[in-house]
């Protein structure tokens, strides 16, 4: 990607490579064990790493962890890190609630069985807590939030009769083969740049418009021929983009008018409190979708259908639901994976948790807005509940195509190394911050100044 052209480009760019070289140098220098564990991946693991999105750390090789618990991290070279990265939202709850181990242990070493194809009271539980979060009632499991993305998608298109979908411009709902679509120069929809092996034209599939763009939005739904449109409530993938004021009223308006399903993913806006944007902005989808955070690490995903959209689904004589149908998987909605959850949900995420979060972020946002302010950088900061991100323009985007347009990928790199070996570890794709029950003032108070003296070296050195 190129540089972007404001207000970063002004950067002298040798100057910020050279300066993100002595940074990884140093980071090789504190480093020895990962990068030999780094280089002995290599012989036994495509990328040299167990997932691709590994191979993103800025400080040129992956951090290889030994231990994690609440808000800190320790890798194997013995640094600690205050972990505002929390896992990409995966590790929201903190690492390890104690609650969700308990109920873990239990399940494992105490009532045993981890996946059986039975279903157990927790899942029950789970599904009611919920659908008191999100109001949406009919809830099933899966492993990812990509999976209950791609199966709620798929009950839609089903009941629907219809065949496309429609995303916004720069979205990310996992690897759900019908969203990794985008934009061409000439307003066509056409597969994201480096997408891999896509099996169709997502032309065929998916319509692409514009985030807070309603007429944009009426356009495309006009015909009658979508489905389904899939949104975060708050774009949170490329950078972070908030709703204009009246934007999701108008997209759920447009949906009723045209007989279109509404679904939100709530992956990372779950963020916003204990009901995500949905309950906090008091929001009407025909569905929610969930991943990430809510078993505290254990892999698990849910999707929850209203009423109405539930009905249809069991009403349905042609769909294979229970079997064949390309819904559900043998590991899907497992004994552990849902007493995970319940303990996350009853134990770990309570609304007193998101109270303290919620102020703690706020404590964070205060801070990067003084460090951006003292050395004057050209940059803003969102906050999201407990998730807040900086970037590099003056003020926030409306769209996914200016926050896109505006990354500016050597600087990234540069601030992630640097503050890597500071002891701070920010999420490796963006420049995002997570807070966690665990996160206290000090932790916020200790990434802050790391940040300080490494936006002042960059504006130094630019003056």
């Amino acid at each position: 990607m190129a540089a972007p052209s404001a207000p970063t480009s002004d950067l002298d760019r040798t100057r910020l490579q050279a300066m993100l070289d002595r940074e990884r140098e140093a980071f090789a220098a504190s480093h020895p064990k990962s990068l030999a564990l780094a280089e002995r991946a290599k012989g036994a693991l495509l990328h040299g790493v167990p997932m691709p999105w590994m191979q993103k750390w800025a400080g040129g090789a992956p951090v290889f962890l030994a231990e994690a618990r609440g808000a800190r991290v320790t890798d194997v070279d013995g640094n600690e890190y205050v972990d505002v990265a929390l896992g990409d939202t995966g590790s929201l709850p903190g690492h390890s609630p104690q609650a969700t181990v308990d109920a873990i242990t239990e399940r494992i070493s105490g009532r045993g069985g981890i996946t059986t194809m039975m279903p157990t009271e927790d899942a029950i539980a789970v599904g009611e807590e919920l659908g008191r979060r999100f109001g949406v009632p009919a809830w099933q499991f899966a492993l990812s939030a990509t999976d209950a993305n791609r199966f709620a998608l798929r009950m839609a298109r089903q009941v629907q009769r219809r065949s496309r979908i429609m995303i916004f411009l720069h979205a990310y709902h996992g690897t759900v083969d019908e969203t990794v679509a985008t934009l061409d120069e000439q307003g066509h929809v056409v597969a994201r740049e480096g997408n891999v092996g896509a099996p169709v034209d997502p032309a065929l599939t998916t319509k692409v418009v514009p985030f807070n763009d309603l007429d944009a939005v009426r356009a495309a739904l006009a015909p009658r021929d979508v489905a389904v449109v899939i949104a975060e409530p708050a774009m949170t993938n490329v950078g972070m983009v908030l709703p204009e004021d009246g934007f999701l009223k108008g997209l759920e308006e447009a949906c009723a008018e045209t007989g279109t399903l509404l679904i939100y993913d709530e992956t990372h806006t779950m963020s916003m409190g204990t009901g995500g944007c949905v309950r906090a902005w008091n929001l009407n989808p025909d569905a929610v979708t969930l991943g990430k955070a809510l078993g505290a690490g254990v892999p698990i995903g849910a999707y929850g259908l209203s009423e109405d959209f539930a009905a249809r689904v069991v009403a349905d004589r042609e769909g294979d639901y229970l079997d064949w149908g390309g819904v559900g998987g043998t590991l899907a909605g497992n004994a552990l994976s849902l007493a995970a959850a319940r303990a996350t949900l009853t134990d770990v995420l309570t609304d007193e948790a998101y109270g303290a979060m919620l102020l703690t972020c706020e404590h964070y946002v205060a801070g990067v807005q003084d460090v951006f302010a003292k050395h004057g950088a050209p940059w803003h900061i969102v906050g999201l509940g407990s998730r807040a991100e900086f970037g590099f323009t003056p003020h926030a985007h409306a769209t996914g195509a200016d926050a896109h347009d505006a990354i500016d990928p050597l600087l990234d790199d540069r601030i992630h190394a640097a503050l890597l070996n500071r002891g701070v570890m920010l999420t490796p794709f963006h420049n995002m911050a997570l807070v966690g029950p665990a996160t206290t003032v000090a932790d916020v108070d200790r990434v802050v100044g790391a940040l300080d003296a490494v936006v002042g070296e960059i504006f130094t050195q630019a003056a």
